[in-house]
């Protein structure tokens, strides 16, 4: 098999790893083709995550151009993930205040309940979107009409995406807004606060996908793992926080250069781009002893999928509750075995690695 061409390739290559394990080993460097500075290890991931030059939009586009005044840029301006300095701070606190008064209790019973009236296999995505709907308090006849909008708003921010998706996703996020101003726990909060609780549907839609999926795939491949889950089902958590780190959901993620400066050891320009490759950095031997093995008992485990530092992922016990319901509902309904993988191909995208099954 082909390595792939570059790590964006990767994302949706059949096994990109033997690629990553080589690409690990190179400090962080310019590809030329790709326009990107690369950082690949634990360390330069580490560094350009924590470095007060690199932010997570370029500085003079924080809203994608063929997004201004629609509303979907209006969404995306608020975003916590898509802020920093001054603004980052209060956003993030506002969805902190959001995610505290979520139960893990209340997050367990909806995500059981969802993932019984779901097909997890064809859409994975849409457990997420009625599981955060519900607990945001959208009404449940609405869910199916949220997680529709839902799948269309990111669609329509996703890098380079398409005129048509453009359009579907300026509408769904129009009726997000509409239906969110109106929803009783969003009655006297800001546009910030409206706009961050549709970003956790948005930021949960295909992460979830993945790590659902990803999980499917490690239990199809090792039968001792199946074997080990269906005698003791509690093992399913170390089973995803394994899978986060061996087979992420979310593989890369961006930061933008600031100002002139040395960002990991390396001199860098205001308006460089950098592709941080987190699944890389889980795979690093400096951070995790073994990376290729698979070790649901992995001591002092380090997983770079969800963030570091100012904008590591405050939803990622939420995710993981999401997607142990969905994978404990998969494995009832007897659909994962080694045929699961037979025909396996993954969904196009530039960081998100999302399997379709056959």
């Amino acid at each position: 098999m082909l390595l792939p061409s570059d790590p964006i390739a990767a994302v949706t290559h059949p096994d990109p790893y033997p690629y990553y394990a080589e690409l690990v080993q190179r400090p962080i460097h310019r590809d030329a083709r790709l326009g990107l500075w690369i950082a690949a290890s634990a360390d330069d991931v580490s560094a350009v995550l924590g470095s007060s030059l690199c932010r997570v939009r370029p500085p003079g586009e924080p809203v994608p151009a063929a997004l201004l005044d629609t509303p979907a840029g209006h969404i995306f301006g608020h975003l916590v993930r898509m802020n920093d300095g001054e603004r980052h701070c209060p956003l993030k606190q506002a969805v902190s205040a959001t995610l505290s008064t979520i139960s893990t209790a209340q997050a367990e019973l909806q995500a059981a309940r969802w993932a019984q009236n779901l097909d997890l296999k064809q859409h994975p995505a849409a457990l997420s979107s009625h599981v955060v709907g519900a607990l945001l308090g959208v009404p449940g006849d609405r869910l199916s009409d949220v997680a529709g909008w839902t799948r269309d708003f990111v669609r329509c921010i996703a890098p380079g995406a398409a005129a048509d998706a453009l359009l579907r996703g300026q509408s769904a996020a129009a009726s997000l807004l509409d239906l969110f101003r109106g929803l009783p726990a969003m009655r006297g909060r800001d546009e910030a606060a409206v706009s961050n609780a549709i970003g956790l549907l948005s930021q949960a839609y295909d992460a979830t996908a993945g790590l659902i999926g990803n999980t499917l795939v490690a239990l199809a491949r090792h039968a001792d793992l199946r074997a080990a889950v269906a005698s003791q089902p509690a093992l399913l958590r170390d089973v995803l926080a394994e899978v986060s780190r061996y087979d992420p959901p979310v593989q890369n993620t961006r930061r933008f250069v600031a100002a002139d400066g040395v960002v990991a050891g390396q001199p860098m320009r205001a308006g460089d781009a950098i592709l941080v490759v987190l699944a890389t950095a889980n795979r690093d031997p400096a951070a995790n002893a073994d990376p290729s093995r698979f070790d649901i008992a992995r001591p002092d485990r380090r997983c770079f999928t969800f963030g570091i530092g100012a904008h590591a992922c405050p939803g990622e016990l939420l995710a993981q509750t999401i997607a142990q319901a969905g994978v404990a509902q998969l494995i009832a309904d007897g659909a994962v075995s080694q045929s699961l993988v037979n025909d396996l191909t993954y969904q196009p995208s530039v960081n998100t690695r999302i399997p379709v099954f056959g």
